[in-house]
């Protein structure tokens, strides 16, 4: 009733071939291009030689069928670089015109689709991506957020939709998806209801979303989908493309409360209306067992399923190694019940191994972050993305390249968050440090350069953007980063406590390369 059949999008791939040939033919322009192609989940890259396509995981979760079909492309296409982005979609770049189009269109015989996937259309859902086998979650809102991926498509062709609407689901309050400041958010209660938030965002003029209703039962989600909608349409600034997201609204009606009260009236109207959008889903249990093998390290997680792990696999900057990739499918392959969840930090979880299995699979994601600060985030960049001012992954590497020769201990620094422009992809005005793009003047001159934040917070209920403290100069960010994990190293202690004993701590830090 809800659902939308993937194959059914295909009616719409031959206005994407012909403007696509219009583009590389020179006939269109990289502006114009980008207005149409936004639809489809794709965009032509900086150069205007090479195009991007996004592939939509809705909740993070990709099975072992759709992990097949990516890999296969990898063989039999020129696909240089797959990077995994903080919206839990899979991003292929570099693709030429034909590949761009032919992969689009077989995504759609393996339930992979792009539509939507840029421009003026709701995003792919995001979800905790350990809901059902975390220990400690609240309860599994996994089945939930494929629920509301299924209807959202519904609304890729509706009118007057935000500039982006992405919807997320937290299954504790650990919030790893900012399910609390997304445009619309449902948040896992201890007593199997959701507490749901909406009109916030991170970007220019960031908000916390405002809490709109209490104790929702998941069966009625879809209503606050579709009341969200109608806010938007009745009070969204969709005529101003800068102020079209939904955290203008805030302001617009008046502050939280009237927002609030705003929202409620719409949602209101949509019980009233006699619309039938009550959910029944199916909530899978985990009928594997493990085998007794105890395996235990850094990348391990043991589930509540006893016996079973997930393992982490977090490729730097979430720039995937394609061989890998290629090589951990056809590891997967056959091992029964497994699956990837893919993260908003970029890091994959390979869920439902036992102990012989887990140990399989850390030999096989060996090549990835080896310690918390190498698992920082970075967008895909300037080098790389129309709007980008500065490379984001240039900067992570080089930092990951002198900390790994200063010899800075695991611990002792934390997750990065890096974003190439105030678009915030990176999720830098959240992270405890935060990091980007921008220009210092030096002599007169404007330099590449990051701006630099800190303290920032994501954790439900202590949600802090961080401060801006100023900005240092790109060449000289590896070298601050360093000072800093040697200063919290030679104290003994983690970074997270010796940023707690030292609250001033960063900003002492960070002064000298300020100036």
């Amino acid at each position: 009733m809800h659902t939308i059949d993937p194959q059914s999008w295909k009616q719409d791939l031959p206005a994407f071939r012909e403007k696509t040939a219009e583009f590389y033919a020179g006939t269109l322009d990289k502006a114009s291009y980008k207005g149409f192609s936004g639809l489809y989940g794709s965009y032509a890259q900086k150069d205007g030689k090479a195009s991007m396509l996004r592939l939509r995981m809705t909740a993070g979760r990709m099975s072992k069928e759709k992990m097949a079909f990516i890999a296969d492309v990898l063989v039999r296409y020129p696909v240089p670089r797959v990077h995994l982005t903080t919206c839990q979609t899979v991003q292929l770049h570099d693709l030429d015109q034909d590949t761009v189009c032919d992969v689009m269109e077989e995504a759609l015989d393996h339930g992979i689709v792009t539509m939507g996937g840029g421009g003026d259309f709701p995003r792919n859902v995001t979800c905790s991506p350990l809901s059902g086998v975390e220990k400690g979650e609240y309860f599994d809102v996994l089945p939930w957020a494929e629920a509301a991926g299924a209807y959202l498509m519904n609304f890729i062709k509706a009118e007057k939709m935000p500039r982006k609407l992405k919807v997320g689901f937290s299954n504790s309050p650990a919030n790893v998806t900012h399910a609390t400041y997304r445009d619309l958010g449902f948040v896992a209660r201890p007593d199997g209801c959701f507490d749901v938030y909406s009109a916030g965002g991170l970007g220019n003029n960031p908000r916390f979303g405002v809490k709109v209703a209490e104790a929702v039962a998941p069966e009625k989600i879809l209503y606050y989908i579709k009341a969200m909608w109608l806010t938007f349409r009745a009070y969204g600034n969709y005529e101003n493309r800068g102020k079209a997201r939904s955290r203008y609204m805030q302001e617009t009606l008046g502050g939280p409360e009237a927002y609030a009260k705003a929202f409620r009236e719409k949602l209101a109207e949509v019980e009233a209306s006699g619309e039938n959008l009550d959910l029944t889903v199916e909530i899978p249990a985990v009928s594997k067992e493990g085998d007794g093998v105890v395996v235990d390290g850094p990348r391990v997680i043991a589930q509540k399923q006893p016996g079973l792990y997930a393992v982490a696999w977090h490729p730097i900057g979430g720039q995937v190694d394609k061989q890998a990739f290629c090589d951990l499918s056809a590891a997967l392959a056959q091992i029964p019940g497994t699956e990837l969840r893919l993260s908003p930090d970029q890091t994959v979880y390979i869920i439902n191994l036992n102990g012989e299995e887990a140990q399989r699979v850390l030999a096989l994601t060996a090549d990835g972050a080896r310690s918390a600060f190498e698992c920082s985030v970075s967008c895909i960049g300037g080098k790389t993305c129309q709007v980008g001012v500065r490379d984001s992954q240039g900067l992570l590497s080089a930092c990951v390249e002198a900390v790994r020769a200063a010899g800075v201990p695991d611990g002792a620094l934390p997750q990065m968050y890096i974003s190439g422009c105030m678009s915030s992809c990176g999720t830098h005005q959240t992270g405890v440090i935060g990091l980007r793009g921008a220009s210092k003047l030096v002599d007169g001159k404007p330099q590449s350069a990051f701006a630099l934040f800190v303290h920032g917070e994501s954790r439900q209920g202590g949600e802090t953007m961080g401060r801006e403290l100023g900005t240092i100069l790109e060449s000289r960010v590896p070298e601050f980063v360093v000072e800093l994990g040697k200063t919290v190293a030679a104290g003994g202690l983690s970074f997270a406590d010796w940023n707690a004993q030292n609250p001033d701590g960063l900003e002492g830090i960070a002064a000298p390369y300020l100036a």
